[in-house]
Parts: C-alpha cells; sequence; structure tokens
C-alpha cells in the first residue's frame, strides 16, 4: 500500500509532463511490456516457485530472437519460428539445470556458464550482431494492411498511426493469454504441484520418492522457453534481433515481479501469474513515463532521465520495491 501510495504521488507531481507523451508512446510501452511479460513469467518460475536463481534469462531472450531472425531469413513462416525459438530457450536452460545437478556447481554460476557461452553461439545463429527485419514477414506482417485500412476508414490516416501498436497488443495479448491459461493449468497438475513442492522442501520431494533435479530441469527449461519465445516476438515487433538484447532482462524480470506481487498481493497461482504479467507492462509504462518526464528545478532549469541511464533507474526501482516489500513483511511479522 505504501509503494502504491508513493507512486500515485509521483505520477500526480509529474502529470503535467506526462500528458505531453504522445498516445503511441504509451501504446508502445504497453506492447513491449506484452512481449516481456513471458520473461515475468520465466522470472517468476526460476526464483519464487522453484526457489533457484538463474540468470540464463539473459542469453535465453536473444537467443530466441536470433533463432526466430536467422529462420525467417530461410523462409520459415514466422509463427513456426516462435516454437523453435521456445524450444532453443528450454534447451539453453535444460543446460544451466545439468551443469547444476550433475556437476553440482550452484545455479548461479552455471547459469552464468551458459550465458556466457550463449553470446558465442547467438553470434554463430545470426551470423553478425544484428539482423534486421523490416523487410521481411513476421507474425503481424498478414494482418498489418487490414488494419491501417480500417483505422484509416474510421478515423483517418491519424487514427491509422496507431495500427501497429494495437496489431501488436491485440495479437500478443491474446498468446499471452493462451499462455497463461496453459501454464495456470500445468500448476494445477501433480507436475506442477511437484515444482512447488521442490521449490518449498527439496528433502521432502526425495523422501516422497521424487527426485527434486528432474523438477529442477523440468522447471528452468520451461522457464528458459517462456523466455526464448518473449525474445522471439520482441524481435519480430520492433523489426530486428540484436545479440545485446538481453543485457540486464534479469533486473527487468525482477522488476516485473515485485512489482506485480506488491500491486495486486496475489494469493492463488492464477492470480499470482496475472500479476507479474501486469507487473511487467506496469515496469514498461513506468520507463516510458521515466525518460519522457521533465521536472522543473529551481531556477528555471528542468531535470530529464538520459536514456543511457535507465538500466540504473530500473536497479533503483527495484530497490525501492524491495525495501517497501520488506518493511512491509517485517510489519506482519512483528519485528
Amino acid at each position: 500500500m505504501r509503494l502504491a501510495l508513493v507512486v500515485l504521488l509521483f505520477v500526480a507531481a509529474l502529470a503535467p509532463s506526462l500528458g505531453r507523451l504522445s498516445y503511441n508512446a504509451w501504446l508502445g510501452a504497453a506492447a513491449t511490456g506484452l512481449s516481456f511479460s513471458f520473461v515475468a513469467l520465466g522470472v517468476w518460475l526460476s526464483f519464487r516457485i522453484l526457489d533457484v536463481p538463474d540468470l540464463t534469462l539473459d542469453g535465453s531472450l536473444p537467443l530466441g530472437a536470433a533463432v526466430s531472425a536467422a529462420l525467417i531469413l530461410q523462409g520459415w513462416h514466422p509463427a513456426w519460428t516462435l516454437l523453435i525459438a521456445a524450444l532453443a530457450g528450454g534447451l539453453a536452460g535444460v543446460v544451466t539445470a545439468l551443469i547444476t545437478t550433475r556437476l553440482h556447481i550452484h545455479s548461479l554460476l552455471a547459469s552464468i556458464l551458459t550465458t556466457t557461452a550463449l553470446f558465442s553461439i547467438n553470434l554463430h545463429i545470426m551470423g553478425r550482431s544484428n539482423i534486421p527485419l523490416l523487410n521481411e514477414p513476421t507474425i503481424f506482417t498478414g494482418f498489418s494492411a487490414a488494419l491501417h485500412g480500417w483505422l484509416a476508414a474510421l478515423g483517418g490516416v491519424e487514427l491509422s498511426r496507431y495500427a501497429n501498436n494495437l496489431l501488436a497488443i491485440g495479437m500478443v495479448g491474446l498468446l499471452v493469454v493462451l499462455v497463461k491459461l496453459l501454464f495456470d493449468w500445468l500448476m494445477r497438475t501433480e507436475i506442477g504441484l511437484a515444482l512447488k513442492a521442490t521449490g518449498d522442501n527439496r528433502q521432502m520431494m526425495r523422501a516422497l520418492g521424487i527426485n527434486p533435479d528432474w523438477m529442477i530441469l523440468l522447471g528452468l527449461g520451461l522457464a528458459n522457453a517462456l523466455v526464448g519465445l518473449s525474445g522471439a516476438i520482441f524481435a519480430q515487433y520492433q523489426g530486428f534481433a540484436d545479440i545485446n538484447m538481453g543485457v540486464g532482462l534479469i533486473i527487468a524480470g525482477l522488476a516485473a515481479v515485485i512489482l506485480g506481487e506488491t500491486f495486486f498481493r496475489p494469493r492463488r497461482v492464477a492470480t499470482a501469474s496475472l500479476a507479474v504479467v501486469l507487473g511487467m507492462v506496469i515496469y514498461r509504462l513506468a520507463i516510458t513515463a521515466a525518460l519522457n518526464v521533465s521536472i522543473p528545478l529551481p531556477g528555471g532549469g528542468a531535470l530529464h532521465i538520459d536514456p543511457l541511464d535507465v538500466k540504473l533507474a530500473t536497479a533503483l526501482l527495484v530497490l525501492v520495491a524491495l525495501w517497501f516489500s520488506h518493511g512491509r513483511q517485517r510489519s506482519f511479522g512483528g519485528g
């Protein structure tokens, strides 16, 4: 509640400058947030459910983007590349899990090793550091012209300018709903219950005759498959795949999870998965607002946030959210 109050006061103070932002900027932020929502689900699965720190995400996202872009250049249908990208991301998570469970190396170090190796692998897949997709078919191509025409007929050229972002929000939002429903169903099965039990007490799982190593293998594979899918979608939405797309991704995922849990306080898996998805959208909206606000200073100047400081602002946002969350837990715990 305190964090929500601080955010509301902050937005109210910056309302004049935020009002100058175009609708397309807000729509673009929402579309980007939905594209990255699978990252938030992956982070939530690995950190919250499995209780396994995993930095493979920073390599899985550009891996998914690289696989999707490379296959599109080879003539594959863009929709099929999403599935292949998810499988590639899942394979990266499995590698981290195998290093952790078979070689008994801490998951944090194992994920760093995998991410480091993925940098070279992604370069081999792409053949260069960047693949443009502006003139290539994507999952949005078949619907873009029709939506542009419909919006132009409805409200003229001015309204048709929103077509790309509206199309991305609609299509990616539909995919997010589908994946979320499948994810919620999985968490209600015996496998899902075993995943949650593994994160709670691995010794109990062994006593019940279930090998927790297999659950870690499945969980990290699924988490990174979601991130690989996100990378493919984002590459097709933005129109390029880049080797550095995943830098600092884990912080964005943590920010989404913390914001979702802080604002919505979910009690069940279904509401928790929805909360982290909305948390990623809120995070992207907050980043867009922060990059466009102008805070008046005494003496006639103004304070602007430089785009180079986005990662710093994100780290501070996560720090503040963690501080408020810790304070709330301490107050409920009586000390």
